[in-house]
């Protein structure tokens, strides 16, 4: 396991707040939070850039805002010119959702222009790909971060947190085995705890996209008075999608892959009803 501190760790979480129903109030406490705790960045909706970037005018912190989300369906177009405006705004660093279908579909040269598009247009701030993992088989998932460098992006990142699930090491690892050491890998979803920050990291991760950082580093102050075994998973499986709660928002054929991959899983005939 690699060897890393509290400061070190805060400056690979993205501070996140994308709920639909949060205000400013809420972007106040977020922009508080990162000052305080040294966070590398706040992750927020569109609407906030101007707002969090006078709130953090004072600090270090980078304002990331993200571009056709949750759901990547905006057309090319729109998703630069949603990126061109939020740099405008202050936005430092630009987390653009591709479009999952034509991924699926294998319409590769539709994906590596929309990431282009939003990649230009957002000059000279940094770009993660939201690749929706959840949605994705492996070699689609190999083949997605292809994309993501052939286009210029600056990241990969796992998930939007709005989909059947989010982050898994087995994930992690292979986007890190795919696009090199250069790269950033940005695990986000579901990373909840200091447990789940690590096991990302040692993955391969180098960013954490969550809304508990707070958490997150009040587990790593913990740590060191803790045994190795501490950090075993608690569910036996980390590949089944079988884990999520929203299993019944998987395609038929990526739920049936993962089954396949992992024939042992024990969740497997708790979670078939949905697919019977």
């Amino acid at each position: 396991m690699k060897e890393i501190n509290v400061d070190a760790i805060a400056k690979m979480i993205d501070h996140t707040e994308l709920k639909s129903s949060s205000g400013e109030k809420k972007i106040v406490n977020l922009c508080s939070e990162a000052k305080q705790f040294g966070f590398i960045s706040v992750c927020i909706n569109p609407a906030y850039v101007k707002f969090a970037k006078d709130q953090l005018q004072d600090s270090e912190v980078l304002v990331c805002s993200v571009v056709g989300f949750p759901l990547g369906m905006n057309i090319s177009e729109i998703k630069a010119l949603e990126a061109k405006k939020a740099v405008e705004d202050g936005a430092q660093e630009i987390d653009m959702v591709i479009n999952v279908g034509a991924m699926r579909e294998g319409r590769y040269d539709y994906v590596r222009e929309d990431i282009s598009q939003v990649v230009q247009a957002s000059s000279p701030s940094h770009v993660k790909v939201i690749l929706e993992t959840c949605y994705l088989k492996d070699e689609e998932i190999v083949k997605a971060c292809e994309l993501a460098v052939d286009a210029g992006a600056h990241f990969v990142k796992t998930s939007t947190g709005f989909g059947a699930f989010g982050a898994f090491e087995h994930h992690v690892k292979l986007m890190r085995q795919t696009v090199g050491p250069d790269i950033g890998v940005k695990a986000s979803g579901g990373v909840s705890n200091f447990k789940d920050a690590i096991r990302m990291i040692n993955a391969g991760a180098t960013r954490l996209g969550t809304s508990a950082g707070v958490v997150i580093l009040e587990g790593a102050k913990l740590f060191k008075h803790a045994p190795q075994a501490w950090l075993k998973p608690e569910i036996p499986c980390h590949v089944c999608p079988a884990r999520s709660a929203n299993i019944s928002k998987l395609p038929k054929s990526v739920y049936q892959y993962y089954l396949k991959k992992c024939s042992k899983c024990e969740h497997r005939e708790k979670y078939n009803k949905f697919y019977e």
